[in-house]
């Protein structure tokens, strides 16, 4: 018989070798082609749904921009078909919202681990298992932060699945609730929200892929609003993000 031709991955869109075993990946699918602006020799390689994929390289190395889409789910369904592909290196390249008044918009935030108030992760893990960080990949962001000389802050964030819940509270009908939840994590010193990293770092382990998060602050949360930053913060945390691909794949 002859040999069967290799089968795309059924929601990226993928094929065997198309994708490096590192990957940027940002939830926006033309953040991808920001990313790709950023590598060398980058080239578009797949675009199915919301999961959009560039390939090149940085100081030789091969890496990619794969975005996930908004949230757990799609981001669940990357992590996955990605693992398959052979991808061992995860960075998230988002945003956030600060719950901290000393995170100013446009600074940075690297995150250490995940406060589960999502639920994507419930049809994996039970409750109290944690989502944690890669310490290697989070010690290559703040090594990549302090050669940029970018403005960062580590430690804590919180996934979600409300985004509006989050910066509108008020306008919600469990109003109470969500606001005495957002002042328990702000005591309890949660840096910021975001609705992708908790779902990344327990996928990631569970397929034996190391994983880390990067976050742009464009908004706080009950803000009311998410802002249109200036274009040079997204290229600043997009660099920091590459320079952290580079000290992985061994360039630093």
């Amino acid at each position: 018989m002859p040999d069967q031709e290799p089968t795309r991955s059924y929601h990226l869109g993928l094929l065997p070798g198309e994708v490096a075993p590192l990957v940027l990946m940002p939830g926006d699918p033309f953040r991808t082609e920001k990313i790709a602006a950023h590598l060398e020799g980058a080239r578009e390689v797949a675009f199915s749904r919301e999961f959009r994929t560039y390939t090149g390289s940085a100081d030789g190395q091969p890496v990619s921009a794969v975005s996930s889409g908004i949230g757990g789910p799609s981001l669940a369904i990357a992590v996955e078909e990605l693992a398959t592909l052979g991808v061992r290196t995860i960075i998230r390249v988002g945003t956030c919202g600060a719950l901290q008044p000393g995170i100013a918009l446009g600074d940075l935030v690297i995150a250490t681990a995940a406060v589960r108030s999502e639920g994507t992760p419930d049809s994996y893990v039970p409750r109290e298992f944690p989502a944690v960080a890669d310490r290697d990949v989070v010690g290559a962001l703040l090594g990549a932060a302090r050669t940029h000389g970018a403005r960062h802050h580590t430690g804590l964030v919180r996934s979600v699945d409300g985004l509006y819940a989050d910066i509108t509270p008020g306008v919600m009908p469990i109003r109470e609730s969500i606001q005495e939840e957002l002042r328990i994590w702000r005591r309890a010193g949660v840096l910021g929200s975001d609705m992708e990293s908790a779902t990344l770092f327990i996928v990631s382990h569970l397929r034996g892929i190391w994983a880390g998060t990067i976050l742009l602050c464009v908004d706080e949360v009950e803000a009311g609003e998410i802002h249109h930053l200036d274009p040079s913060f997204m290229e600043r945390l997009i660099a920091v993000a590459v320079e952290a691909a580079r000290r992985l794949t061994g360039g630093v």
